[in-house]
């Protein structure tokens, strides 16, 4: 019989992995890199999408809820909640991130956004209504004690967004080549099938905005070096030309950059508490 998939150990290899491949990283990773992850924030959210447009309908039915925003980077997601919820928690354990966080903040006006700086799942916090994490779990081997934090700090329901690659992606196809399977990091198919293997059967609803913005390199050898460093690769050569075949073959020239074709977008995957009422 076949062997069942472990979910939560695959994440954990894959998280392993990468942070095996990454140069060594100064005490605060956002530094030099906030300013930037701003402005890329910003222009994600030039136009509506449906998890945002979700979680504003969802704090209209429980007016007066309060929101925990784990990983809140520059506080997007806080200060567009804010005026919904009678109080927002911004967890950031970055302390560059806080910095143009609070700069954001005072830019919306938002009085009831309170600031915290602290890692998720060890944070002290208290008890909120609902518990939402955009992208900021992967750094995080231990998924399930990630979400399981979530649950027992929620009343009403856990929100968690995840990229979702394409499953004919380029970075899937190298990681079939080089692992067996389809999954280059840590991402929603990964997470999702963790959740059920926790007994947790959430609701999925995919993000219907635009794909996100393709990746290009300067050169066949720059996007080389970058997939070693995402996979964690750089002292195995065993796979290089298998990686550098896929490459040449899938990566197409415009502009003078290789271009990646797209398709990864946000999945927005939700459970409510067994005592919480359903919008």
């Amino acid at each position: 019989m076949e062997k069942e998939l472990d979910w939560a150990l695959l994440w954990r290899q894959l998280i392993e992995r990468r942070t095996r491949g990454k140069a060594r990283q100064p005490e605060d990773a956002w530094e030099g890199r906030a300013q930037a992850f701003n402005e890329h924030v910003r222009m994600r959210w030039d136009r509506e999408d449906s998890s945002r447009s979700f979680l504003l309908d969802l704090l209209k039915a429980h007016p007066g809820s309060t929101v925990l925003d784990i990983g809140a980077g520059a506080g997007a997601w806080a200060c567009m909640i804010a005026p919904h919820a009678a109080k927002v928690t911004a967890l950031e354990p970055s302390s560059a991130m806080l910095a143009i966080m609070r700069e954001n903040i005072r830019t919306a006006g938002a009085g009831n956004i309170e600031v915290v700086q602290g890692a998720w799942p060890g944070a002290a916090v208290e008890k909120h209504d609902f518990c939402l994490c955009s992208h900021a779990m992967y750094d995080s081997p231990d998924l399930p004690a990630f979400v399981r934090r979530m649950e027992e700090l929620s009343r009403k329901a856990c929100l968690l967004l995840l990229r979702a690659p394409e499953p004919d992606g380029v970075m899937a196809e190298i990681a079939r080549r080089v692992w067996g399977h389809p999954y280059d990091s840590a991402n929603f198919q990964v997470a999702y099938n963790c959740l059920l293997q926790m007994g947790i059967f959430a609701n999925v609803l995919m993000e219907d905005a635009r794909p996100w913005k393709t990746w290009s390199h300067a050169s066949m050898d720059e996007a080389f070096l970058e997939v070693k460093e995402r996979m964690g690769l750089k002292e195995d050569s065993r796979h290089d030309s298998n990686i550098k075949s896929i490459l040449q073959r899938r990566l197409t020239l415009r502009e003078d950059r290789l271009v990646w074709p797209s398709g990864v977008r946000s999945a927005l995957v939700y459970w409510f508490t067994p005592t919480a009422p359903h919008p």
